[in-house]
């Protein structure tokens, strides 16, 4: 056979790896991750435009995009699947995330569902408060939580505020106001007050996922992590309406170090755990 004969015969095509492959690669080359499997779900999700429960359930249907392999480099690479994805599921919501603000937790669901327990077989709270409401997850669950409420997310970070802004805008129109401030508030009393505010002392090692992405900002609060308890705490009460509740987010061995900063403004403190058992919320009363 001559060269040119050669030349003419087919060449074998590549052929694109199914999609349950491409997730089995996808995981194994996320070994930076604790959840590889579901972080290649969801940015597979993302990259064909669809949910991940509609991928899950016509995962032998559906092409990989040749974007998807960028996808998970950049998470591999540490960069979290919220800011590549540019979305994050909260409570009943989906929120809009990006570079600039604090990812949302499920661990902070526990302060809505403290809320949930105040309120019980009430008509719920008719004002609400979120101070540094970063996405405005807080204020935004709780308004979904509470259709009839309406609600301020305070926050004094440019980015979160266009971020909250945008987010409130799209799931509860009309009903929330996002403004510029501090622990301070508004001057008036809200019937139900959420607060996650910074609270990892200073030198903790997080991980790189964490600290290379997330803004600091919202993340550190001084050598014992206490120092924004300690602005906060003063100011709380004034701001609390007759019958009302704020709900704080701490840190896991916070119970007793942040309580008492509450407790010694006259309120009443309690504490609820997170899903895995964990100190997560200090309900707190006048």
């Amino acid at each position: 056979m001559s060269p040119s004969d050669d030349a003419a015969l087919p060449r074998p095509h590549a052929v694109a790896p199914d999609a349950r492959t491409a997730l089995t690669a996808a995981a194994a080359r996320l070994t930076t991750s604790d959840t590889p499997r579901l972080d290649a779900e969801l940015l597979l999700a993302h990259a064909l435009g669809i949910s991940r429960e509609r991928l899950l359930l016509s995962l032998a249907d559906q092409p990989v995009p040749a974007t998807f392999d960028a996808l998970v480099e950049r998470r591999a690479r540490y960069e979290p699947v919220a800011y590549i994805t540019g979305t994050r599921a909260f409570w009943t919501i989906d929120l809009h995330v990006a570079p600039g603000v604090l990812i949302p937790r499920p661990d902070s669901e526990t302060l809505i569902e403290a809320a949930v327990d105040h309120f019980a077989g009430t008509p719920g709270p008719r004002t609400i408060l979120d101070l540094g409401t970063g996405s405005g997850a807080l204020l935004l669950a709780a308004l979904d939580q509470w259709p009839a409420a309406t609600g301020v997310g305070i926050d004094a970070s440019p980015d979160a505020l266009a971020i909250a802004r945008a987010n409130a805008e799209r799931v509860a129109p009309g009903r929330a106001r996002i403004v510029a401030g501090g622990w301070e508030g508004t001057g008036a009393a809200f019937d139900l007050i959420l607060c996650n505010p910074p609270y990892i002392p200073a030198n903790t090692q997080l991980m790189a996922d964490v600290s290379q992405h997330e803004p600091a900002s919202a993340l550190f609060a001084g050598a014992d992590g206490l120092d924004d308890y300690r602005r906060i705490a003063p100011l709380l009460a004034a701001q609390i309406a007759p019958g009302g509740v704020a709900c704080v987010e701490i840190g896991a061995e916070q119970r007793e170090a942040a309580g008492a900063l509450f407790a010694a403004q006259g309120l009443s403190v309690t504490c609820r755990a997170d899903l895995a058992g964990r100190d997560r919320c200090l309900v707190v009363t006048p």
